[in-house]
């Protein structure tokens, strides 16, 4: 034949586009040219595949050779494409040895990943997870690399099959051996206080509550205090009392993960992240980006946990890119030959001291500190909780005992059962329509919140946040509807906003 094709997968984002792999040979100067909007490192597998295939035992043809990679204005990155670039070659040479119907129908029916070293052997490749989704959702097989072969499985009802070296792959097209399917094995998910208890936190009950009502509804928390009132021990052990995450966004975390530069990694299949990124951290490496964009903290964090310790410390820039992908779940990054979107539906939990000294200072340096965080920022956080200095008798080990994770996660557990069983949906995400429709309120009550709103000088958008709040304070309660106490507890947790007032 004059032309083959191979199906294979980019990463675009986390999606794993369908690329064509075309290969074309003709009489001419020997010459391999790679075609199809490909970048530097993909112009490089000319050499790997010429290598890969003459350490393999075959023949690299002396003619002139086209593969092209459509659809060609999709840019192509990363040495993902060498192996079904390698199989290409060989069955436009005619050197894959068989009746070339079945060989056709075999092909038209599989997918193949990988990058090729020299001698013919199948490197991992990033984006492996959506690349098997992406297969089973076409109806074709999988074949790819051995070390991104337990990550593929998480994928059920995915037909994947690990290639350990091209000569592998060649038998299979040849009917003379067959590569193994691997099983679908989601792994077990471990126990999610394993990152530490609550009942390590000593003291601060009001806040141990906050904590508990953010995870039941999803919420955004901020922590003010003195060093050593507990912030960044209350934020650790948020994602051990958060509700199990659903397949679906297991799945999804997990496409993100097998996206970034550090990769998936099996045992953490349906935890929730924490990332805790440095104050110092670029506003890319916080939202993502880069000239062939890869996800940043704030997507690595999806269905999770981002903590920003020091918040004040942070560039005001960087901080001011959260607020999109606060408000709506995900991040769009542009560049001139494509657009990436990514998942960024994350629970922010910040911690600042209340002033440059650490303690609580009413002074014009305390209030530029406070000023580093904007209006428009804090609007996005729902609950604002001042923690103070852990008392002494607290610190005692024969003092009352704490409560426990376990007892706080079956809590949160019942009242996001409500709300799901309710709108389908944490209260925290709901749209206004939904949110009049399950948080009305009696008219003494609206009336108290309207007051509240004018003396604390708050937005239409931080109406809605408290009305959130109520909501999920009502049904950590178990309360049908929003009373009078559960509206002045969430009101309670927007106290803090007179801090932050330019007055």
């Amino acid at each position: 034949m004059s032309i083959a094709k191979v199906y294979s997968r980019a990463q675009a984002g986390i999606d794993a586009p369908l690329i064509t792999i075309e290969a074309h040979v003709s009489n001419g100067l020997p010459s391999i040219t790679v075609v199809g909007l490909p970048e530097t490192v993909v112009r490089e597998s000319r050499d790997r595949v010429r290598a890969a295939i003459l350490s393999s035992g075959f023949e690299f043809p002396p003619r002139r050779l086209t593969i092209n990679l459509a659809p060609a204005d999709l840019p192509k990155e990363g040495a993902r494409f060498d192996l079904p670039i390698a199989l290409a070659i060989l069955l436009v040479t005619g050197q894959i040895p068989g009746d070339p119907a079945a060989q056709a129908q075999w092909v038209a029916g599989m997918e193949c990943v990988g990058e090729l070293s020299l001698d013919g052997g199948v490197r991992g490749v990033r984006g492996a997870l959506s690349a098997a989704l992406g297969a089973r959702e076409a109806g074709r097989s999988l074949f790819l690399p051995a070390a991104n072969a337990e990550e593929a499985t998480v994928v059920r009802g995915a037909q994947v099959a690990a290639v350990p070296h091209l000569r592998a792959l060649v038998a299979q097209a040849a009917g003379q051996q067959s590569l193994p399917w691997l099983a679908a094995r989601p792994p077990e998910r471990t126990d999610p206080a394993a990152a530490g208890d609550l009942a390590d936190v000593r003291g601060q009950p009001r806040a141990k509550r906050a904590l508990a009502l953010v995870a039941a509804g999803a919420h955004n928390l901020l922590l003010i205090g003195p060093p050593g009132a507990g912030k960044s021990m209350l934020a650790q052990r948020l994602p051990g009392i958060l509700p199990p995450m659903t397949e679906a966004e297991a799945i999804e975390a997990a496409r993100i993960a097998s996206a970034s530069s550090s990769g998936f990694t099996v045992a953490d299949f349906g935890q929730r992240r924490f990332r805790h990124p440095h104050h110092s951290a670029s506003a890319v490496a916080l939202i993502g980006g880069g000239s062939t964009p890869r996800p940043g903290e704030i997507s690595l964090a999806h269905h999770g946990v981002l903590f920003l310790d020091e918040l004040p410390e942070f560039d005001r820039r960087v901080l001011e890119a959260l607020r999109e992908p606060l408000e709506n779940g995900f991040i769009t990054i542009s560049r001139a030959a494509q657009q990436v979107e990514f998942p960024a539906r994350f629970q922010l939990i910040a911690a600042m001291n209340p002033s440059p000294q650490g303690e609580e200072v009413h002074s014009l340096a305390a209030q530029r500190y406070r000023a580093r965080i904007s209006g428009p920022l804090l609007d996005r956080i729902d609950l604002q909780l001042e923690l103070p200095r852990v008392a002494a008798a607290d610190l005692h080990p024969d003092g009352a005992p704490e409560v426990r994770s376990a007892e706080i996660r079956a809590q949160v557990a019942t009242a996001r059962a409500r709300m799901v069983a309710r709108q389908g949906k944490p209260n925290a995400v709901l749209m206004p329509s939904e949110l009049n429709a399950v948080a009305a309120l009696a008219p003494a009550d609206a009336a108290l919140l309207h007051r509240a709103l004018d003396q604390l000088k708050l937005s239409a958008r931080a109406r809605d946040r408290i009305l959130k709040v109520a909501r999920t304070i009502a049904d950590f309660d178990g309360k049908p509807a929003i009373d009078t106490a559960a509206l002045t507890e969430a009101l309670g947790y927007r106290a803090l906003d007179r801090l932050f007032s330019p007055s």
